[in-house]
Order: C-alpha cells, then sequence, then structure tokens
C-alpha cells in the first residue's frame, strides 16, 4: 500500500513532467511547425532543379533544417511583437506568449539563438565537395529574419493594406536560399519562383483574411478585407492569382513537358476557383472563402511538386527543341 508521502512524491513528479512538456510544446508552437510546409514546398525543388538530374540527400536535409531554424527565429520575435494583439484575436488567443506560457525575454533570447544557429548550420554544411563554403544562404536568410519582423511586422502590418503584398517577400525567400545553397549564387530561375510566391501570397492570405475579418477588425490590423468590399477584395485576389500563373510559365523554357503539364493544368485550376468566387461576390451568394485558401495550398503543392519530379527526371528542356 502505498503511503501519503510516496504518493505526493508521485504527483509532484508527475506535475514536473507536466510543465516541462506544456513548455517544450510552447516553444515549439512558436516556430509555428505548419510553416515548415511552406519552407520543404518552397526549398526541396528549387535545389533539386538547380542540380538537375541529381539528389544531395545531406545537402537538402541541411538546407531544410537551417532553413527551418531561420523560420522559428523570426516567427518567435513575430509572436513577441505582435503579443498585444494576439490576444485580442480569437484565432491567435492560443499562441504561447498570447496566454503567458512562456517569458517575453526567453523568447526573445530562443529568436536569437535559433537565427544564429541557423546561419552557421547553413554556412558550414553547405560546403561543396571541394570544401569551398559560401556565405550567400546564411546572409539570405538574415535577411529574411531582419525584413519579416522589422518591415512586414513591426511597420507594415498595422499601418496599411498592402501589407502582405510586400511583407510576403519574406515568404518568398526560401526560393533564394535553395538554390545559393546548392550553386552558391544565384541565377533568374530562383527569382521566378521568388515571384511565384510573392504574387500567391495575396489571393492565399487574404481568403483567410476574409474568414477572420472580425478578428483582425478587433485587433486594428487593416487587411484588405477589413477596409475593403468584397467585391474589391475578390477581385485583388483573381489579379493576383492571375499574375502568379503567368510567371510560374516563365520556367516553361528550362523545364520539361512534365513541368509545363503541371504548370498549365493547375494554373488553369487555380485561376477557375478564385473567379469562382469573383462572380460569386458579384450575384450576391454566400461566400465560403476558405475554401480558396485551401485551393491555394494545393496550387503550390502541385506546381512546386511538379517542378521537383521534373527536375529529378531530367527530360530535355523545352528550349531544347528551339535550338541553342
Amino acid at each position: 500500500m502505498r503511503t501519503r508521502e510516496s504518493a505526493g512524491v508521485a504527483v509532484t513528479e508527475s506535475t514536473g513532467l507536466a510543465r516541462v512538456r506544456a513548455t517544450v510544446l510552447a516553444y515549439v508552437a512558436l516556430t509555428k511547425p505548419r510553416v515548415i510546409e511552406l519552407l520543404l514546398i518552397a526549398t526541396i525543388p528549387v535545389m533539386l532543379q538547380a542540380n538537375r538530374g541529381h539528389i544531395d540527400i545531406w545537402l537538402i536535409l541541411v538546407t531544410v533544417v537551417g532553413g527551418w531554424m531561420g523560420a522559428a527565429s523570426a516567427n518567435s520575435l513575430n509572436m513577441v511583437a505582435d503579443a498585444d494583439i494576439d490576444q485580442k484575436m480569437k484565432r491567435t488567443q492560443k499562441r504561447p506568449l498570447a496566454r503567458k506560457a512562456v517569458p517575453i525575454r526567453n523568447v526573445l533570447i530562443f529568436g536569437i539563438v535559433m537565427a544564429a544557429a541557423s546561419f552557421v548550420v547553413l554556412y558550414f554544411g553547405t560546403a561543396d565537395d571541394d570544401g569551398n563554403r559560401s556565405f550567400l544562404p546564411s546572409i539570405l536568410v538574415l535577411i529574411t529574419i531582419a525584413f519579416y519582423v522589422g518591415v512586414y511586422t513591426l511597420i507594415l502590418k498595422r499601418r496599411t493594406w498592402q501589407n502582405v503584398i510586400w511583407g510576403g517577400a519574406a515568404g518568398c525567400m526560401p526560393a533564394l536560399v535553395g538554390w545559393a545553397a546548392v550553386t552558391h549564387d544565384l541565377s533568374w530561375q530562383p527569382f521566378v519562383l521568388f515571384l511565384v510566391v510573392f504574387f500567391w501570397t495575396p489571393p492565399h492570405t487574404w481568403a483567410l483574411a476574409m474568414r477572420y475579418r472580425e478578428d483582425y477588425r478587433a485587433a486594428g490590423v487593416p487587411m484588405l478585407p477589413v477596409i475593403a468590399s468584397d467585391e474589391k477584395v475578390t477581385f485583388q485576389m483573381l489579379v493576383y492569382t492571375v499574375l502568379t500563373v503567368i510567371t510560374s510559365l516563365f520556367l516553361i523554357p528550362p523545364t520539361s513537358w512534365i513541368y509545363l503539364v503541371v504548370a498549365v493544368a493547375s494554373g488553369v485550376w487555380f485561376i477557375w476557383w478564385v473567379a469562382k468566387l469573383y462572380v460569386q461576390t458579384r450575384a450576391g451568394v454566400e461566400l465560403k472563402p476558405l475554401k480558396i485558401f485551401l485551393v491555394s495550398n494545393e496550387y503550390l503543392a502541385l506546381l512546386f511538386c511538379g517542378l521537383a519530379v521534373d527536375a529529378v527526371i531530367n527530360l530535355a528542356p523545352i528550349s531544347s527543341y528551339f535550338g541553342s
């Protein structure tokens, strides 16, 4: 039969483990784990395209880990800056700082440490076969962190409805980081993919903002759906969707028919869904903008996965059929 003392010790140990688990989960939440999906989608296919026909598993793993650390830093520091408005929005009230699960000082330190770790991992982990290293991937990640926190979060987010247009540039950087990790340089191809994500971000984000319009209004964040009519919002979404698809087609020459088919088919499908939302808005039909949010995710996944498959199979690029 267990004594009261042993029972008390067991309860204390259980409580201690629960606190440790809660703290660990809070720090994991600070990194916004779901962002890793976009990181993987935007980084790995670019790396495969930069090194067509070859798969360097170690380089991909190191780049993704280093990129994740950079994203964890940016997201943690972002939550520090947004702690006040996260408390006002139902969608974000359960974030660690909004519910005061961890001290702000600790999160600041965590964000800075993760940024430094990202820099080190990308610098030492992306050396080529001859041992040559490049600061470019590491510097691009630091620029991403500084832009996301300093420009988007602290300047744009609470001041202008164009916040996600220009602030979205931070989410495009994995394309440049991935290419730089392979080549230690940049070319026009990663910038095309940068622009694809750049134009894709507004319709993707505004669809979610339409769903949580009242949250943003309560927090004083001037997202486009808060200050404009649904018709204007959906028209802008359609414009940026068309720009996204058109931009994706510029990558057809250095790829094969596989990417061509995926880019055209998925692009038409994406435009059709957003155009449908715009038509429904003009007709006064009840809207389901969250569907567009999901469709936009699926489109980007299809496009970049198509690029990855194309790069791995490495068929003759479209440009080869038209001479040198």
